[in-house]
């Protein structure tokens, strides 16, 4: 059972982004003695959170999640492993990375890896990205051919973004944040050994409240995923995930932009529901910097 290490990098796996334009903004009020009036830009932002994860109300697993967004470059990092019960009979744990730059509000991403690690094995997978495109990816220790998986082709790279850029979910515009349309959307990915598309859905609107850091609105989107190549048809649990409707995600913002990141995340299992939640939240906004506005 590879819950633990897969788990630790689940809200990096599951999850759209939504590319746009403009970040957060602020008049100032203050006059420099040669410029114009200036604007107050927050080029950024930052979010350390903590999370949780269960089986059936089970306590099954425990990660970190570390994202650092400016005005030119991006990275997300995840980390985690089993805990509790799970840990005694299957202990295993993950990791992994997402680095790229800001163009135009856009998040694109430049590299990801993801490693994880159990009792029988440990696997790393590296991905170079150009815009749009899965210049180069690995799979270390190479696992061998499965002639009944669906084949990556070079268009399955095309297209497509990393699941740690995937999990950041940008809204475009300058208007509220958190609002129906900013679920409506969808995204595709590659993950170096699957690629597949993800849809997202408008559901309710809630508030959240971690034990420490953020409180507040948060919005809830409905997940659908659809398998594309890189996996063998007949196997049961693709079949399953791609079956369900009550697939769910709770998203709230990292301060300073408008990117929206998971809260709280809900799979239906057979062995009953998985969640991922965060216990902590930080979130910080970096400090406005005045820039030069003409007349």
């Amino acid at each position: 059972m590879r819950l633990g290490a897969g788990f630790a990098v689940a809200a990096g796996l599951m999850l759209p982004v939504l590319t746009g334009q403009a970040s957060a903004q602020a008049q100032s009020q203050a006059q420099a003695p040669v410029l114009a009036p200036a604007q107050a830009v927050a080029p950024g932002g930052k979010l350390e959170a903590k999370y949780e994860a269960s089986l059936a109300g089970i306590a099954v697993g425990k990660g970190v999640w570390s994202i650092d967004i400016n005005e030119d470059q991006y990275s997300a990092t995840a980390s985690g492993g089993t805990a509790g019960l799970l840990k005694a009979f299957s202990g295993g744990s993950g990791s992994g990375q997402s680095t790229g730059r800001v163009v135009a509000g856009a998040l694109v991403p430049s590299t990801y890896s993801a490693t994880t690690t159990s009792a029988k094995k440990s696997e790393t997978i590296k991905m170079l990205i150009t815009p749009g495109y899965v210049k180069e990816f690995s799979i270390e220790p190479e696992p061998p051919l499965d002639p009944e998986k669906i084949a990556i082709t070079d268009a399955h790279r095309r297209n497509v973004i990393d699941p740690m850029t995937g999990s950041l979910l940008r809204v475009p515009g300058t208007g509220e944040l958190m609002t129906p349309d900013s679920c409506r959307t969808g995204t595709s990915i590659f993950d170096g050994r699957m690629r597949y598309d993800l849809k997202l859905d408008y559901k309710r609107m809630e508030s959240v409240k971690a034990e420490k850091g953020y409180r507040g609105p948060a919005i809830v989107c409905a997940v659908y995923f659809t398998p594309i190549a890189g996996y063998v048809p007949d196997r049961a649990a693709i079949k399953y995930i791609a079956a369900q409707r009550n697939i769910e995600v709770t998203l709230v913002p990292i301060a300073g932009t408008r990117v929206l990141v998971p809260y709280r995340m809900t799979i239906p299992t057979p062995l009953g529901v998985a969640m991922l939640e965060a216990t902590e939240f930080v979130t910080s906004a970096a400090p406005p910097k005045a820039v030069a506005r003409t007349n």
